[in-house]
């Protein structure tokens, strides 16, 4: 009985490392051949993010974008075969949005709701 029990933990510590192995593996690939670009945005709320994730969803090679409302950091993935930082951040401004030190295209800026528009003081 103790063989049996001692076979059978034995069996169960080897699935349980080749399936970790299996799950690294994946996670590597899913990631190769990527990068991932931090912006700082004017982002102010929820409507800002999800206007901003979804002008990102459009852009050719981005793969993921995740906007922080509290820090306003914009996290995109994307493909360097298929853009670039700098289009990126061009993508961000023509929403309306600050990328960085870079003002917002002002014609976007201004369709925004009132509620995603920066303080006059700030702007």
């Amino acid at each position: 009985m103790k063989a049996f029990a001692f076979s059978l933990l034995a069996l169960l510590r080897f699935a349980g490392a080749a399936r970790a192995q299996t799950t690294q593996a994946a996670t590597a690939t899913a990631s190769k051949g990527t990068e991932t670009v931090q912006f700082k945005t004017s982002a102010i709320c929820d409507m800002c993010k999800a206007r901003i994730e979804k002008s990102m969803a459009y852009e050719k090679g981005i793969q993921a974008a995740n906007l922080d409302v509290p820090s306003k950091v914009l996290t995109v993935t994307y493909n360097p075969a298929k853009t670039t930082p700098d289009a990126i951040r061009a993508a961000v401004l023509k929403t309306g949005y600050d990328a960085d030190q870079a003002p917002a295209d002002a014609r976007a800026y201004d369709r925004l709701p009132e509620c995603c528009k920066k303080p006059a003081s700030i702007h």
